[in-house]
């Protein structure tokens, strides 16, 4: 035994503060990055929170108009109303107390206003004539055709609805002792007429671009599509009430009908006629006798009840999302442009409620939950963030990334288990020293590859073959799965001097790679291309995808795994070799219960690698965000859904925060299972750890 003296120099007392320094300073980091994990959780958390907000209601105080004869027809932009009276009289009044502007007297006095909708244009039945007025923001009443009343002529009207065209042109539709018609005219003084066979109605509603006009007589619903010349009566519905109202929510693609059973929404569904108008839904608690009005810009919609009872509605909602009692004596309201305030009359006096509902088509259920969107055949999952129009509605449906998430990341992990488990339990077990010292780091390089590289090789090179050759590709599971029994079988006749331990490999490669060269080349001979047969096929499909995203996951499993093996005690294996039984036995019987929290740990850091990953799966795939579709069909990620549309987000946006709900909701699923795998790999490493004391 040699003797090992302590330097004289040895101090224990340095040695003792190296060690407590040390200490502290490990600690000190993990308390960080736990604190940094912590604080990334609550800002994601504080950027999402905002969109489940309940919509708030703030009353301001009441003000007194100069005006008290009731009000034809009034409007709120925001800061100003403006308030046409019956006697005609029509005037800006501030909503911030301001003295009112000197009034505008109309002559003669209109029996009816009715407004675009947008809200720019006012339409007035002045004594049977037609007169169109604008109030701009500067506080000015303009005419755009003359503040001379025009008369139509086929005479007096009677009722009528207003449409803006486009800049500079309007469509009217009045009711006239001829009948009912349709008149397009703009600054330009061009005018053409539709006359409708139709001389009886109760209510009408033109779309806002004016190319539907709806009609009721009775119970009787008639839906007409106008071109430039003619109209063509599309479809008719008889109702079980007789309507009450009739409104347009934006874009006019949606129907609101008011009756005695409440407010029901309609829109068009393709059929083999064509759009056909079908009733969606009736909103739960809206009131028959309620007075109805919408906003300009979104899909939102109030009902004001006698009583004062004041119910907000959203298109996509079955309910209210605010309810709120007011005082009673309601006659008029109206939105501002951009839905933040409500302005109502009642008799001598206005009133503002200012309104917080920033998101009123967004709440945890329409994540979720299929919906009913306008002209869609039925209620589905929907991601589809973005378009040119204010009037498009977007759609916020998480399933379909995630599911596309799932499915990618399941079918890699599918793909890469067999192989990485199978090359790991070869290397580690069967294979020389040796040759297993160049074939472990070889296998661990390939982890080293970016896989934006690996994304743009699926897509550009891989995609396109596969599509040729998709019989073969479907086929190499079993061909290979074929070739490996019959090696099995023959490998005994082969001479001894090529049967050495470990070096199987040498043989068994080549021979696999002639076998998958081949199945991938035959059907091509017979059945090319094969993915043009299938109807549904797209080229970046999950099939590539998951081939690509198993590649890369390979190493990872493969490298973790081996490592579990060899951290197996050796005289475990020795001790069973020892008691007869066969290196196979050994290794699937001693040693892979061994490793298996290890192996397990390997497979959920795999699953974790594959729900996160963004490039391959934005390369790969065809980004198509959809919940349904099978092996040939895209997909869209999560992780690449952020990738994709974050730039393009307006901050502080629905969109915005929904995209921060999909991190927040990665985030979340990759500590769940990193945690359940922490948990089962320390049960698996206790309870084979006391059979290993045992032994």
């Amino acid at each position: 035994m040699s003797a090992n003296h302590i330097p004289v120099q040895f101090s224990d007392r340095k040695r003792r503060a190296v060690d407590r320094l040390t200490r502290r300073l490990i600690t000190c980091c993990g308390v960080a990055i736990l604190l940094l994990m912590l604080l990334l959780f609550c800002w994601l958390i504080g950027v999402v929170l905002p969109l489940f907000n309940a919509p708030g209601l703030q009353i301001t105080a009441s003000q007194q108009l100069w005006d008290r004869t009731p009000a034809l027809a009034i409007g709120n932009q925001g800061n100003t109303g403006w308030r046409i009276s019956v006697h005609g009289a029509a005037r800006f009044i501030p909503l911030d107390g301001q003295p009112a502007e000197p009034a505008l007297a109309l002559t003669p006095a209109p029996e009816e206003v009715v407004q675009s909708a947008d809200g720019q244009t006012l339409l007035l039945n002045m004594q049977g004539a037609l007169t169109l007025m604008q109030p701009t923001t500067d506080r000015q009443w303009r005419f755009p055709l003359g503040d001379k009343p025009f008369h139509l002529p086929a005479g007096a009207v009677t009722k009528m609805a207003l449409a803006t065209r486009q800049a500079g042109q309007w469509r009217i539709a009045a009711l006239t002792e001829a009948g009912l018609q349709v008149l397009t005219l703009g600054t330009d003084r061009q005018a053409s007429v539709i006359s409708l066979p139709q001389r009886q109605l109760d209510l009408l509603a033109l779309s806002p671009s004016g190319d539907l006009l709806y009609t009721t007589e009775g119970n009787l619903l008639r839906v007409w599509q106008l071109d430039e010349d003619r109209a063509l009566l599309r479809e008719t519905h008889t109702l079980s009430q007789p309507p009450q109202s009739l409104h347009l929510l934006v874009g006019g693609k949606s129907l609101l009908i008011q009756d005695r059973r409440g407010v029901t929404q309609w829109f068009a569904i393709a059929s083999e006629q064509g759009p056909r108008l079908q009733r969606i839904r009736t909103f739960a608690h809206s009131d028959d006798e309620a007075l109805l009005v919408t906003e300009s810009q979104r899909r939102v919609f109030a009902t004001l009840s006698k009583q004062g009872m004041l119910r907000l509605f959203a298109s996509k909602q079955t309910g209210p999302i605010l309810q709120r009692q007011l005082e009673p004596g309601i006659v008029q309201a109206q939105f501002s442009p951009h839905g933040d305030s409500l302005l109502i009359e009642r008799a001598g006096s206005w009133q503002t409620l200012r309104l917080d509902n920033p998101w009123p088509d967004v709440t945890w259920r329409n994540f979720w939950q299929k919906i009913w969107y306008e002209n869609y055949p039925g209620p589905d999952w929907v991601w589809q963030s973005t378009a040119a129009g204010d009037s498009y509605q977007a759609k916020f449906s998480l399933m379909p990334m995630v599911t596309g998430t799932l499915k990618a990341a399941s079918l890699a992990l599918l793909f890469a288990t067999p192989l990485a488990l199978a090359a790991a339990m070869y290397t580690a077990w069967f294979m020389a020293p040796g040759l297993r010292r160049w074939v472990k780091p070889a296998i661990e390089m390939m982890g080293a590859l970016p896989s934006v590289v690996v994304g743009l090789i699926a897509g550009i090179w891989l995609a396109p073959h596969i599509g040729q050759a998709l019989v073969g590709v479907l086929l190499l599971p079993l061909t290979l799965a074929g070739a490996l029994l019959l090696c099995g079988v023959f490998s005994t006749r082969l001479p001894p001097r090529w049967r050495q331990p470990g070096r199987e490999v040498l043989i068994l490669l080549p021979l696999l790679l002639l076998v998958t060269l081949l199945t991938l080349w035959l059907p091509v001979l017979f059945i090319p291309d094969a993915g043009d047969w299938l109807p549904h096929y797209e080229q970046r499909n999950l099939l590539v995808a998951a081939l690509a995203m198993g590649f890369a996951l390979v190493p990872l499993i493969f490298t973790l795994s081996e490592d579990a093996l060899f951290s197996v005690p050796a005289a475990l294996g020795q001790g069973s070799l020892a008691l007869g039984a066969t290196p196979w036995q050994t290794l699937t019987r001693v040693v892979l219960p061994g490793a298996s929290a290890g192996i397990f740990a390997a497979l959920m850091i795999g699953l974790g690698r594959a729900v996160g990953e963004t490039m391959i799966l934005l390369m790969a795939t065809g980004n198509t965000p959809q919940s349904e579709g099978g092996l040939f069909s895209g997909l869209r990620a999560l992780s690449a859904n952020i990738a994709i549309e974050m730039p393009e987000a307006a901050a502080g946006s629905a969109h915005y925060r929904a995209l921060f709900l999909s991190a927040l909701m990665l985030l979340l699923f990759t500590l769940v299972i990193n945690t359940v795998a922490e948990l089962i790999r320390q049960r698996l490493r206790q309870r084979y750890s006391q059979h290993e004391e045992q032994a």
